[in-house]
C-alpha cells in the first residue's frame, strides 16, 4: 500500500506534464503508475509473439504468447453418432414441438468428445531490480505510431529507461535498458511458467522448454521453447540457478525468442529450440538502433495509411486511464480518435500475413484456460476482428483469416459428409488452431451450421475492395463448396414451401422466455446469409466465366429462400415465425447481419426493412457487452445516426477494473489499457468499435460511396485520410461545422465513382461532377436485390425520418488522384 501510495503522489509532478506536453499530437497510452494487474499492462506484438509489459521498476513483468501455443494436438471433433438424429429434429420442428426437439438434441447430438483447445500462455519473463521499489517520476507509455512501449523513472537522481518492442523484422521481442549514467544497470533475468516445462541456462541463454496442457481427452502435443539472450555492455554477467544476473552494466540488451513444433494444423512435426534458435542467432547480429528503426519502419507502412485528427484538448496532458474515466463529461475527441488508431495497432500486432488469425483475445492471454478458450468463436467474434481490414486500409491483414478458410474448407467436408451426409464442406460456430469444424458447447449455442457461410462473405468483400480477380480465382472453390452443402441439405418448410436450414439456431439466443430453447429453422440470419453466399458465388462465376449451370442452379435456390418478415411489434423477425419479445435484450443482434455487415437492408431500397430493423434495435436496446456495442455502433452508423453511435462509443469508452474507479460495470467498457472490457477481456470489442467509427465517416456498401454519413455533432470539424471504399477508392475528407470543406479521392482501380452527399454537408452550386443517373457501372457496388418483405397484419410501420442526399458521379482513371475544394 506504502508503495501504491508513494507512486501516486510522487508520479504526478511536473516531469510526466512535460513529457506529455511534449507529444501533444502523437498517438500514445501513457500513465504515471505501473501495471497493477494484466488489465493495466500494455500489448505489444509482431502478429505472431505478444507480450503484456507491466513496467514495475522493481520487478519488469513481460507476459508472453506465441500464436500456435494450444492445448492438445491435432484432432477433429466430429463422430459418426453426430447427425442421427437429423431426420428426427426436422420431422419435430416442422411439427412445432421445438421443445422436445431441443431436449432430444441436447442429448443426441452432441456425443462426447472435445468442444476445441485451448490458447495458451507460455509464461514471463521477469527483469528483477533490486531497490528500484523507491523510483520517482514514473511514466510508461505504448506509443502506437511506433509500436514501442517504454518506462522511465528516476532513482538516487539516475533517470532509468526500458524500451520494449516484439520487433515485426527479426521476430524476436527485445528490451533495451538504459541509464543517464555508467554502470548502473543490475538485474536478475529469469522466467516460469504455468506449463509442464523446465529450464536451464548455457551458452549464453537462458531456455524455458515445455508442452502444453491436456484438455478434454486431447493429448498435449505442442512442444515450445523460449530463448532468452542477455547482452550487457560493460559490468558482469553471470549464469546462477537458472537465472542471468547482470551487474553494473552501461546498458543492456535482452532478446526472447519463442517458437514451437506446429507448422499446419495437421502437423506438428516442426523444431521449437532449432527455430527459435534460428531467430535468436539472427537477430542479435543486428546493432539495436538498426533493430529498432527496420521495426518502426515495417510497422508504420501499415499504420501511416490512415490518419484521423478529431482535434485536441487539454485532455491530452492527462493519464490514458483519467481520460477513459472521465470521457463521457470531457468530449475529449482526441481519446476517441485514439481509440480507433488503437483498434488498428491492435489488429497490425496481432493479425499478419502468415501468421494465425488473431483469437478472441488477438495473441494476448495470460491463462491456461482462458474465457471461452480464447479460440475462434465464428457467429460473430471472429468476423468482427476482421470489419476493420480493408475499410481502414489493412487489407493484407486480412490474409490469416483466408488461410483458416483454406484449411477449414479441407476439415469442414468430413463433418458435412459425417453429420448431413452432404458434399461441400462446413463448420459450426466455434474453431481452434487444428481446425475443429463439428458443433460444441451443446445446442443452445452449437448447432448452426452456419459458421464457414458467415467466415466465406468475407471473400467477396476482399474482392469489392481490392478488384483482385486473381484472388476471387483462387477463393472460389472454396464459395461453391460452400453452397454445395446448403443446397444438398436445405429443407422445404411446410407453410410456405421455402427452403430453409433445419435444425439450426439463432446465435445464442432463444425464444421460449425463462427456457434455453433456441432450436429452430429458417431463422432470418440464416436466410440472410444463404442469400448473401449463393448471390455472391454467383456473382463470382460470372466474373470468372464459370459454372453456367451451377450459377443457373443457385438463381433457382435463392428464389426459394425465405423472405425477411416484418412482424406483429413492427420489428424486424428473428425467426421464421413471429416469436419476438419487445423485452429480448440479449446481446445477440444476429437478425440484423442483413444491416451490417451485411447490406440488404437500406433506406433507399428496401425502407420497410429498414425502419423495421431499426425497430428490433430499439427494443434490444443500448447496454451491452463490449463486442455487442462495437457492432451496435456500426449498426447506429448503417441507420445514419451519428450521435446515438456516438453514444454506444461513449458507453464503451467507461473505464472499469480500475484504481480509479470501483464501480462493477456488468458489460462493456474499456480497461485502463484501453482493452475492451467483455468483461473479461474480449478484442473484438475493440476492432468492432474501430470498424464502427469508420463506418461513421464512410459507407460504399450502398451502391455508392457515402461521405460523412452518421458524424455525430461532437465531431463537427476534423480530418480522415486513408479510409478505402468498396470499388478500390482511397479517400480523404476534411470538414468544419460539419460541411465537408475538401475532398480527395484516389482511384486505385478506375472506373466510376459515385458518390452520395448529405445535402446539408455541402454547398451544391460548387459541385462539378454530374448528378448520378440509372445503376451505377461499377460492378464493385453489386447491390442484392432483395424480396418484398412479408408484414403481420398486426405490424403498424413508422417511416424512419433520414438525411435527404443526392447522389453524384465522378468517372475516374486508375492511378489518379481527384482534389476537390468547397
Amino acid at each position: 500500500m506504502l508503495k501504491r501510495i508513494l507512486f501516486a503522489v510522487l508520479g504526478l509532478g511536473l516531469w510526466v506534464n512535460v513529457q506529455a506536453q511534449k507529444n501533444d499530437a502523437t498517438l500514445k497510452l501513457w500513465y504515471t503508475l505501473p501495471a497493477a494487474n494484466w488489465n493495466e499492462a500494455l500489448p505489444i506484438g509482431n502478429g505472431r509473439l505478444g507480450a503484456m509489459v507491466f513496467g514495475n521498476p522493481a520487478k519488469e513483468q513481460l507476459q508472453l504468447n506465441e500464436e500456435t501455443v494450444w492445448s492438445g494436438g491435432p484432432n477433429q471433433n466430429i463422430t459418426a453418432e453426430s447427425g442421427t438424429a437429423i431426420p428426427e429434429l426436422r420431422k419435430l420442428i416442422f411439427e412445432g414441438k421445438f421443445e422436445e426437439a431441443q431436449a432430444i438434441a441436447d442429448v443426441k447430438m452432441f456425443p462426447k468428445k472435445n468442444s476445441g483447445m485451448v490458447y495458451q500462455t507460455v509464461g514471463d519473463l521477469f527483469l528483477q531490480f533490486d531497490g528500484h521499489e523507491k523510483a520517482t517520476n514514473y511514466y510508461r507509455d505504448l506509443n502506437i505510431e511506433k509500436a514501442l512501449a517504454t518506462v522511465t523513472y528516476e532513482l538516487n537522481g539516475i533517470k532509468y529507461k526500458r524500451e520494449i518492442f516484439s520487433s515485426f523484422v527479426d521476430q524476436v521481442m527485445i528490451i533495451r535498458l538504459t541509464a543517464n549514467k555508467p554502470g548502473q544497470i543490475s538485474f536478475v533475468a529469469s522466467m516460469v511458467s504455468p506449463q509442464k516445462s523446465e529450464q536451464k541456462t548455457g551458452k549464453g541463454k537462458l531456455v524455458l522448454s515445455g508442452i502444453t496442457s491436456d484438455h478434454e481427452g486431447e493429448k498435449g502435443q505442442i512442444k515450445f521453447e523460449s530463448q532468452v539472450k542477455v547482452l550487457p555492455q560493460g559490468g558482469t554477467m553471470v549464469a546462477k540457478n537458472n537465472t542471468y544476473e547482470v551487474k553494473n552494466a552501461n546498458s543492456a540488451t535482452v532478446y526472447v525468442s519463442i517458437a514451437t513444433n506446429f507448422k499446419k494444423y495437421n502437423d506438428i512435426s516442426g523444431d521449437a529450440s532449432a527455430k527459435a534458435a534460428g531467430f535468436l542467432a539472427k537477430a542479435v547480429l543486428k546493432n539495436y538502433d538498426q533493430a529498432l528503426k527496420e521495426h518502426i519502419t515495417f510497422y508504420q507502412k501499415y499504420f501511416y495509411r490512415v490518419k484521423l485528427n478529431l482535434g485536441l484538448s487539454d485532455m491530452v496532458n492527462k493519464p490514458t486511464d483519467e481520460r477513459i474515466l472521465k470521457f463521457a463529461q470531457s468530449n475529449d475527441a482526441h481519446l476517441a480518435a485514439l481509440y480507433f488508431q488503437y483498434g488498428r495497432y491492435l489488429l497490425i500486432s496481432s493479425s499478419q500475413p502468415g501468421t494465425q488469425p488473431a483469437t478472441l483475445q488477438g495473441i494476448w492471454n495470460d491463462k491456461l484456460l482462458p474465457p471461452w478458450d480464447s479460440k475462434y468463436t465464428i457467429n460473430i467474434n471472429t468476423e468482427m476482428n476482421y470489419w476493420p481490414a480493408e475499410v481502414t486500409n489493412l487489407t493484407e491483414l486480412h490474409d490469416p483469416l483466408f488461410k483458416m478458410l483454406q484449411d477449414l474448407s479441407v476439415t469442414g467436408q468430413e463433418t458435412a459428409k459425417v453429420m448431413y451426409g452432404a458434399k461441400g464442406w462446413v463448420t459450426h460456430h466455434n474453431t481452434d488452431l487444428f481446425r475443429i469444424t463439428g458443433p460444441v458447447d451443446r445446442v443452445f449455442p452449437g448447432l448452426w451450421p452456419m459458421g464457414g457461410n458467415w467466415l466465406s462473405q468475407h471473400l467477396w468483400d476482399h474482392y469489392q475492395f481490392t478488384g483482385d480477380k486473381n484472388f476471387l480465382k483462387n477463393y472460389y472453390p472454396i464459395l461453391k463448396s460452400a453452397c454445395e452443402f446448403y443446397l444438398d441439405i436445405l429443407q422445404e418448410e411446410p407453410s410456405h414451401k421455402w427452403l430453409v436450414v433445419a435444425p439450426s439456431v439463432s446465435p445464442e439466443n432463444t425464444y421460449v422466455e425463462g427456457k434455453r430453447v433456441s432450436i429452430s429453422a429458417g431463422t432470418t440470419m440464416d436466410n440472410q446469409l444463404l442469400f448473401d453466399l449463393f448471390s455472391k458465388t454467383k456473382r463470382a462465376g460470372e466474373l470468372l466465366g464459370l459454372d453456367t449451370d451451377f450459377r443457373k442452379k443457385l438463381s433457382q435456390t435463392i428464389e426459394r429462400l425465405a423472405p425477411m418478415q416484418i412482424g406483429k411489434h413492427n420489428q424486424l423477425q428473428e425467426w421464421l415465425t413471429d416469436l419476438d419479445r419487445v423485452n429480448d435484450k440479449h446481446r445477440h443482434v444476429s437478425h440484423l447481419y442483413g444491416v451490417y455487415p451485411s447490406n440488404q437492408i437500406s433506406p433507399n431500397r428496401t425502407p420497410e426493412l429498414f425502419d423495421a430493423a431499426k425497430t428490433s434495435l430499439i427494443y434490444r436496446g443500448d447496454p451491452a457487452t463490449g463486442w455487442s456495442m462495437g457492432w451496435k455502433v456500426n449498426l447506429w452508423a448503417r441507420f445514419l445516426d451519428g450521435n446515438h453511435a456516438y453514444k454506444l462509443i461513449t458507453d464503451q469508452l467507461r473505464l472499469v477494473g480500475s484504481r480509479l474507479d470501483t464501480v462493477n460495470v456488468k458489460g462493456g467498457g474499456t480497461y485502463p489499457n484501453m482493452l475492451d472490457a467483455h468483461p473479461p477481456f474480449q478484442i473484438d470489442g475493440n476492432f468492432g468499435c474501430t470498424a464502427g467509427i469508420a463506418e461513421m465517416l464512410l459507407q460504399s456498401h450502398d451502391g455508392a460511396v457515402y461521405l460523412l454519413p452518421a458524424l455525430p455533432d461532437v465531431w463537427a470539424a476534423g480530418e480522415i485520410s486513408g479510409l478505402i471504399a468498396r470499388g478500390g477508392f482511397e479517400i480523404a475528407i476534411k470538414w468544419k461545422d460539419k460541411k465537408i470543406t475538401q475532398l480527395q479521392i484516389k482511384s486505385k482501380l478506375g472506373g466510376n465513382c459515385r458518390l452520395r452527399l448529405n445535402d446539408s454537408q455541402i454547398d451544391k452550386s460548387k459541385i462539378q461532377f454530374a448528378k448520378a443517373k440509372g445503376q451505377n457501372p461499377n460492378t464493385f457496388y453489386e447491390m442484392p436485390r432483395v424480396k418484398a418483405p412479408l408484414i403481420s397484419p398486426e405490424a403498424k410501420l413508422n417511416k424512419v425520418v433520414i438525411p435527404t442526399s443526392t447522389d453524384y458521379d465522378l468517372p475516374t482513371v486508375a492511378g489518379k488522384t481527384y482534389t476537390f475544394n468547397f
